[in-house]
């Protein structure tokens, strides 16, 4: 009689790790449980003094003994962006992405909804030069949190939703690299950056080459993470650049081919990133201790401004983008999806937490208050933009209830 209750719990559990929630909820509790420990009195010292115990040699002379903090952002998180480049890839050679039909919405939905958030950063932010460089922090979605919030809604969000919501975000994803390899890189070292470049090269040449064991890339793309590294960019590009190296086998009728390197690669990284590698990152990031605070240091201008540039930033560049190309006749809005709804999806995408503290952290290295202002304007940001949007989502009419409510009152004028 004891077996029929754990076997039901192992089957919620299993059911748990295998819904779109299950990332989201547990970067959530991430967050939540690095608030209470940076700032739970006997706690928050040892948080803190974890995070920058050293424990690795010198690989880079930039960035000196690697500590537990640079081994997560900078070792850990570059799995987390090889799987973003994996998931680039796919959707660009063989997914939603694969013709330019399906882009053109989900790029012109992304490009301003990066570019409105960055505008209200340096509308508040701009006049201190000090802060200027933070100017993409609000403009990446955190594709785990949103797509969590998105889940829990079930029904209430048609699936077209989720799928301009996760495109959107992939084309955001993309944009985020290419902001950090150009206006976050640090000093080049040259011979680094050579040796990094002969490194892709050769990947490059072993997928023409026809060669699909993923070891041999593994091994190629732990050494082209150490020599970008040194290089001065920052090494999470190496995933980048390894991810789109890998071999993909084209499959529209079976995406999930079982003989395609890059599926492969993917299905193995997507739980360790989803549970581990993302919740550590936010649970190493997220803390910030609100000490001798108030309020009023959100009207501060960098939390302000990040905080605005993710709120009303993302909203109006997403939504703003969407009804104009429909307006126009450049792109269809998502089918069965009420304005409403679609506006709700835009304010979602106003939570940057992973993508934003990631960003800040580079713009702000080694200004410990600016990037504790920078985690408030984030956190606070996103809690706002995740209320509202779901919110909006939980009472938002869908797009076939307005359909048939205008066939209800033509019929009604009509009698």
């Amino acid at each position: 009689m004891r077996a029929q209750p754990l076997r039901r719990a192992r089957s919620v559990t299993r059911e748990f790790l295998h819904s779109e929630a299950a990332g989201g909820i547990v970067l959530i509790a991430a967050a939540v449980l690095a608030m209470l420990a940076a700032n739970w009195p006997g706690v928050a010292e040892r948080y803190f003094h974890v995070l920058h115990v050293e424990t690795g040699p010198v690989i880079s002379p930039h960035h000196g003994p690697m500590t537990v903090h640079l081994w997560i952002n900078d070792g850990l998180m570059a799995l987390f962006f090889l799987l973003v480049g994996l998931e680039i890839k796919r959707e660009f050679v063989d997914g939603r992405l694969a013709t330019w039909e399906r882009r053109r919405l989900p790029v012109i939905a992304a490009a301003a909804g990066m570019a409105c958030p960055a505008l209200f950063y340096l509308a508040v932010a701009g006049g201190d030069p000090a802060l200027v460089h933070g100017w993409a922090i609000p403009a990446a979605t955190d594709i785990a949190f949103a797509i969590g919030l998105l889940a829990i809604l079930g029904k209430r969000a048609p699936t077209s939703l989720k799928l301009f919501l996760t495109t959107v975000a992939i084309v955001d994803d993309l944009g985020a690299v290419v902001i950090i390899a150009l206006f976050y890189t640090a000093q080049l070292d040259l011979l680094s950056l050579t040796i990094a470049a002969a490194i892709v090269v050769a990947m490059v040449g072993l997928n023409r080459a026809g060669v699909k064991r993923l070891p041999v890339y593994l091994l190629l793309a732990a050494v082209l993470w150490v020599f970008v590294f040194r290089s001065g960019i920052h090494a999470t590009i190496a995933g980048v650049l390894a991810a789109l190296t890998i071999p993909i086998t084209k499959s529209p009728a079976a995406p999930d081919d079982a003989e395609s390197p890059l599926h492969r690669l993917e299905h193995a990284l997507h739980p360790w990133s989803a549970f581990l590698i993302v919740p550590l990152f936010g649970f190493a990031n997220a803390g910030v201790s609100l000490a001798g605070s108030s309020p009023a240091v959100l009207v501060e201008p960098l939390p302000l401004a990040v905080l605005l540039g993710l709120f009303l930033g993302k909203q109006l560049g997403i939504f703003g983008s969407v009804v104009l190309a429909d307006r126009f006749g450049l792109a269809k809005r998502p089918g069965w999806a009420s304005w409403p709804q679609i506006y709700g999806v835009s304010l979602l995408a106003g939570i940057g937490f992973t993508m934003s503290l990631f960003i800040g952290g580079l713009a702000f290295a080694g200004e410990g208050a600016l990037i504790d202002d920078v985690k408030i304007g984030v956190l606070a940001g996103s809690v706002l933009s995740a209320v509202a949007g779901y919110a909006v989502l939980r009472f938002a009419p869908a797009r076939r209830v307005l359909a048939v409510r205008a066939l209800g009152r033509r019929g009604d004028s009509q009698g």
